[in-house]
């Protein structure tokens, strides 16, 4: 904890002074991000960096694996669904990216098959079976892993297409649905293309 504090106090000290604009005109007006990013919770990938953006210019959804589940209004908890809710319904953002990315730990567990002891873990990453199936028909270790993420990317977005009001908005053209996908190594970014291949920007 010592060193977020120590961050802390770095940003009072250094970042504040020139941010301290920018969050008081978010206090006072409020926010209008002009894009949603679903990605995943690995550490090593922030979107705010990747895509150098400031306080209140992106809404971020993070989980294992940047996977969006299906539609399914019930009585359980759906956290990404909310949060898909929020930013679509009532911020309206224009934009929605899927941001997978390179050396996914939950797409290696997804792999190597179900996972003993988690509570929670497989059955999330149970909703990209799919992705696994075509990733095994790959011939080496690496192009399984980053075959199986861009499946991963894919599956959520046609999963973003099974909630009523993503998809009514993709069709009158209020929301624009987008992959991506980052190389951790490379730095690197590339985004789907219509023929389903990855390409930089």
């Amino acid at each position: 904890m010592h060193r977020l504090i120590d961050g802390y106090h770095r940003f009072r000290t250094h970042g504040w002074p020139s941010a301290r604009q920018t969050f008081e005109s978010l206090a006072e007006h409020g926010q209008h991000p002009h894009a949603l990013v679903v990605t995943c919770i690995d550490s090593r990938v922030d979107p705010a960096v990747i895509f150098d953006t400031a306080p209140g210019q992106l809404l971020t959804i993070r989980n294992v694996a940047n996977l969006v589940p299906p539609y399914e209004p019930d009585t359980a908890y759906h956290g990404t669904s909310a949060a898909l809710e929020f930013g679509v319904r009532v911020l309206r953002i224009p934009h929605l990216v899927v941001l997978g990315h390179g050396q996914c730990g939950g797409v290696a567990a997804l792999l190597a098959g179900p996972v003993g002891g988690t509570d929670f873990v497989s059955q999330w990453m149970s909703i990209a079976t799919g992705a696994r199936g075509k990733a095994l028909a790959c011939d080496s270790p690496d192009a399984r892993q980053q075959c199986c993420e861009y499946e991963c990317i894919k599956i959520s977005l046609q999963n973003l297409l099974t909630f009523p009001w993503i998809e009514s908005g993709v069709r009158s053209g209020a929301l624009t649905l987008h992959g991506a996908w980052f190389a951790i190594r490379t730095g690197m970014l590339t985004l789907l293309q219509p023929d389903g291949s990855f390409a930089p920007p």
